[in-house]
């Protein structure tokens, strides 16, 4: 019975989301460009704030390293023992994109930009707020296009917070404990 509510609610979600696909061509070109070309700007961009901050090069690889593992171990993993269609396998469905064959649960471009986001947040604040409203932007558009359900997207969210926190305490408490005497880690 919640689980079945919990089902209507996500397809409800997502077709008051989807609608609007195929009625203004810009915001389809935009639901299209943040959905599918955006992730590349953001990662590029958190290369670009590795040149501009040199000193936050263990940031930019921690931010990397549990992206990474979010969305190429958990997300993997998760959708290994619990598959699901994805919604445009549903009639009527607005389908902006091209066709993804595989699991739609969790979302794994959530996953990894929110993991992102997170340890970027953890170590900046002001850069941190940015990633997250993209991780956001992306997540939403993925809905929109029609690739994912609201709770795919939640739950990749769920698991890129999760994963970029622990990867940060991890290091934070074991690696920079372990290295104290190292000049690479002292400053950090």
């Amino acid at each position: 019975m919640i689980y079945q509510s919990l089902l209507n609610l996500d397809h409800n979600i997502f077709r008051a989301i989807n609608q609007f696909a195929f009625k203004w061509t810009w915001v389809d070109f935009m639901g299209i460009f943040i959905a599918n070309y955006f992730p590349y700007f953001v990662v590029l961009l958190l290369l670009l704030f590795l040149l501009k901050y040199k000193k936050n090069w263990i940031m930019v690889l921690l931010a990397f390293v549990a992206a990474g593992l979010a969305r190429f171990g958990i997300v993997e993993l998760i959708r290994w023992f619990k598959p699901r269609f994805r919604p445009f396998n549903m009639p009527d469905i607005n389908l902006l994109v091209s066709k993804v064959n595989e699991s739609s649960f969790p979302s794994g471009h959530a996953s990894f930009f929110f993991a992102l986001a997170t340890v970027v947040f953890l170590n900046n604040k002001k850069a941190g707020i940015w990633f997250y409203i993209f991780a956001v932007l992306i997540s939403i558009a993925r809905v929109f296009v029609g690739v994912h359900w609201p709770s795919d997207v939640l739950a990749g969210a769920l698991v890129g917070i999760i994963t970029g926190w622990l990867v940060n305490w991890v290091f934070k408490k074991y690696i920079i404990k372990k290295n104290n005497e190292s000049c690479i880690f002292r400053k950090w």
